[in-house]
């Protein structure tokens, strides 16, 4: 067996280089691509793993058959079977094997996991915000309506503490700290904490605290350091 058959898929979107750990590695450059591209394309003929191809290597300034394979990877060994991506239909083809033409070309969409590791996405830009709206109008029931509520308000007053939040929710289930992206509640925001959120949370509550008088001095400086 090759290792590929043997290792359990692991999503890859933000791992890096173990000598230059703030530069991606080429598998997570390529599910970001693809997780990317579904998360902005809405035409199915779009969304193909050759149509995915053609996009990728126009954007790196390749041939779509040099990275194909790749993305057929990412796509059928990880994205697929971690429930990120999933098949949203067949579009019929009128040449090539008798058994294709059959069956047709499947194209592809984000899961409501996909929808979060797509928010989390820097490269996105204010589009995840629109995301993320998406995301929570597909789980209307959802049992944590604070949660909600409290994510939808710090889009407008806080976008980066979301963003951080989403990414360190996505880094976590990546590396195993969470078994699954879904569903998408506190418990399961809380093993995803660092450090970093903890001290982002004692600086407001902290600050709420604080009469308008103590507080304008902690502003001023803090608009000076960042």
């Amino acid at each position: 067996m090759t290792k590929s058959e043997t290792a359990a898929p692991r999503l890859s979107v933000y791992q890096t280089f173990k000598t230059k750990n703030k530069e991606f590695t080429g598998e997570a450059m390529r599910q970001r691509g693809i997780i990317m591209h579904l998360a902005a394309e809405v035409l199915p003929t779009k969304k193909t793993r050759t149509a995915i191809a053609h996009k990728l290597a126009e954007r790196n300034g390749t041939t779509w058959q040099n990275i194909y394979s790749g993305i057929f990877r990412d796509l059928d060994e990880i994205l697929l079977p971690l429930g990120i991506v999933e098949e949203s239909g067949r579009l019929p083809i009128k040449r090539g094997p008798k058994a294709l033409q059959e069956q047709g070309v499947p194209y592809y969409k984000l899961t409501e996991g996909g929808l979060l590791v797509a928010a989390s996405l820097s490269e996105m830009g204010p589009e995840r915000f629109g995301i993320i709206n998406e995301f929570f109008e597909k789980n209307p029931n959802s049992k944590d309506k604070d949660l909600k509520k409290s994510v939808l308000t710090l889009l407008d007053i806080a976008p980066n503490f979301v963003s951080l939040l989403l990414r360190r929710y996505i880094e976590s289930y990546s590396e195993g700290k969470i078994d699954s992206l879904i569903p998408f509640d506190s418990e399961s925001v809380k093993k995803a904490l660092d450090e970093t959120l903890r001290v982002q949370r004692e600086l407001l509550e902290g600050f709420s605290s604080l009469s308008d008088v103590d507080r304008e001095p902690i502003m001023n400086f803090l608009k000076k350091v960042g």
